[in-house]
């Protein structure tokens, strides 16, 4: 190949030119060669491969090859676009795609009857970001051409339609997850893990609104995201729990600021961190869950894989009495608080899922006026003392509890696991019992009770709620497990609803 035209002959016929010097092999071009492209690919998606990054001038499609290039408006956003697809493989239909710098620094297309309908996929999609052309039927006009059934037609050939977010099909990019029945930790890199086998992901962001993990997610294109919810609705990300429930945001673009355990940019891998806590291995942990239902098919394979203990900073209270809030979460088997360092502890769970479990949920939260930093201990358990060998009562076995609550394979206990929250649940309240009782007791250690509800079915349960997560915390510490009479004690734990 010589300086000058250069000739591609695509399914033995259209010939595709285009002229550009020729440049060393991974020297930054604006034109960028995108290979092993499904055979039924469509222009609107190799155009949607560029549109995070800038805005796409020019693009030649070599169907015959499953090939294509896209020219960039600028070499910076070819750079990045490069930058970030050799981390993160793009995927269209389940297929991997692949993408290098082209050797030439433009394209020069004719006017093939294929070109025409590229070129008219181009148009749209500038029309609509740039918001000034005409509408017809809803949809953009693409180069004067008029629209058929609701679709442009290029050359008397469909296209895909564009949305208002730039994105392909109708459908915002953008969609909003909910993970109900949390048992096992979900985290951002679980969700990127999953959903990035049905696209290219390019923003989450994570967040716990009205006691639920949800998160936002933005695709490249809208088409993208109306497969993955299809594909992924309704669907356990573990065994018979952490269920994704998908619909499409009112957002068509997600802004990021930080880089951490959060939230994520992945087009963006110079932003800061931000005031996070410290991320954990994402990848070991969902390795270590065994990755049940869409991931695996045990939710307990593999749980081995982290250690039941972990450490605990800035612990409270005494050693004869575990922390309640850890119980939420697992069975403690044993506790030690570090003898020099009596603001610290470890605490043996019955296994590491469930020390996983508390440390992802407890992590930061704050009690009796100080956060908490939880951390997996590089110990596999809680040595007792050797007979003969006092610690001063640091050390305890909580193994033979009769107050574990997930003894039973299977308890409903499983389904009932939140994080810490100002509302929390009570149940096995004796008859006897009445509202203004229970809110006395809740405000007898200093706590304020802004509200209380029995549940109208059953007057064994209620809802209190706490003026804050921190007295909630206090007061699930102190009160569950609390002599109601009657052989009743009080069940506390953290609630999903508020009242």
């Amino acid at each position: 190949v010589a300086n000058g035209p250069y000739i591609m002959t695509t399914n033995g016929n259209d010939s595709k030119k285009f002229k550009g010097d020729i440049r060393g092999p991974g020297i930054p071009s604006r034109v960028i060669h995108v290979r092993k492209l499904p055979n039924d690919i469509n222009e609107a998606e190799v155009i949607s491969l560029g549109l995070p990054f800038g805005k796409v001038t020019n693009l030649l499609m070599l169907k015959g090859k499953n090939q294509a290039f896209i020219e960039m408006n600028t070499e910076d956003a070819a750079q990045t676009m490069v930058s970030y697809y050799s981390s993160v493989t793009p995927v269209i239909r389940n297929h991997p795609i692949f993408m290098q710098y082209s050797n030439h620094k433009e394209l020069k297309t004719d006017n093939s009857p294929n070109q025409v309908r590229a070129q008219a996929a181009l148009q749209a999609v500038n029309a609509v970001q740039a918001g000034g052309m005409p509408m017809a039927g809803g949809m953009p006009m693409a180069g004067g051409m008029p629209m058929a059934g609701g679709m442009p037609m290029a050359g008397g050939m469909p296209m895909a339609g564009v949305d208002a977010s730039g994105g392909m099909g109708g459908h915002s990019p953008v969609l909003r997850v909910i993970v109900e029945n949390l048992f096992y930790p979900v985290t951002l890199d679980v969700l990127h893990q999953i959903f990035s086998k049905l696209g290219t992901v390019l923003k989450i962001i994570t967040f716990t609104k009205n006691n639920q993990f949800q998160a936002l997610l933005q695709y490249s294109d809208g088409l993208t995201a109306q497969h993955a919810k299809l594909s992924l609705d309704g669907q356990n990300i573990y065994n018979a729990c952490c269920t994704l429930r998908i619909n499409f945001s009112k957002l068509t673009s997600l802004n990021v600021k930080y880089n951490n355990d959060k939230s994520r940019d992945y087009t963006r891998p110079d932003l800061p961190t931000g005031d996070s806590q410290p991320s954990i291995d994402h990848q070991a942990m969902a390795a270590a869950f065994g990755a049940p239902g869409i991931i695996s098919a045990n939710p307990y394979a593999g749980a081995h894989a982290f250690p039941p203990a972990f450490a605990i900073q800035q612990a409270t209270g005494e050693s004869d009495r575990p922390l309640s809030d850890t119980c939420v979460y697992g069975d403690v088997m044993r506790v030690k608080i570090l003898f020099n360092k009596k603001e610290n502890a470890l605490i043996q769970m019955s296994d590491g899922t469930q020390a996983q479990l508390a440390m992802s949920h407890l992590n930061g939260q704050r009690l009796h006026g100080k956060a908490l930093r939880v951390t997996l201990s590089k110990h596999t358990n809680v040595q007792l003392p050797r007979e003969g060998h006092e610690d001063q009562g640091l050390t305890k076995d909580y193994s033979n509890s009769p107050l574990h609550r997930f003894k039973k394979p299977g308890s409903k206990n499983y389904s009932n696991i939140f994080p810490p929250s100002a509302t929390l649940h009570l149940s096995n309240i004796p008859p006897s019992v009445v509202e203004d009782d229970l809110k006395m007791l809740f405000a007898s250690s200093g706590a304020m009770v802004k509200a209380f509800k029995f549940f109208q079915k059953d007057r064994k349960m209620a809802l209190v709620q706490m003026s804050s997560v921190e007295e909630a915390i206090e007061s699930l510490i102190e009160f569950h497990n609390h002599d109601l009479g009657e052989n009743h004690h009080l069940r506390v734990s953290f609630s999903k609803s508020t009242i």
